[in-house]
């Protein structure tokens, strides 16, 4: 049964959604997030995309496993170079965000694979 991943996957595309509209609105949060880790303004929009993207890719996923790993791996990617830029700035409180969406990006991975 795929529902393991279709909640995973759920959870992560909300809250891809979430944040992917926060950055286009420039949240207070969201900004400040961004600037302690020196993330300039005009990357907000691709970013964002790129959150959306990864939103619809697991959510299509459900149904067609190949997106769904594909989206998965994509979503991945892109929270191990957020880890990867709090990190680099020593921005441990801000990591935290970022490394659970990590987790959740892997753990939709694994599952969309082992489920098929």
């Amino acid at each position: 049964m795929e529902f393991p991943y279709v909640v995973v996957a759920v959870v992560l595309a909300v809250v891809l959604v979430g944040s992917g509209a926060g950055k286009l609105a420039r949240a207070k949060q969201v900004v400040e997030n961004m600037t302690k880790v020196d993330v300039p303004d005009k990357l907000y929009p691709l970013m964002a995309g790129c959150e959306f993207a990864g939103a619809v890719g697991l959510v299509v996923g459900i149904w067609w496993p190949p997106l769904g790993i594909a989206a998965a791996i994509g979503v991945l990617l892109y929270f191990l170079l957020a880890v990867g830029r709090h990190v680099q700035k020593k921005d441990a409180n801000g990591m935290t965000p970022a490394a659970v969406l990590l987790i959740l990006a892997v753990a939709a991975l694994v599952l969309r694979i082992s489920l098929g």
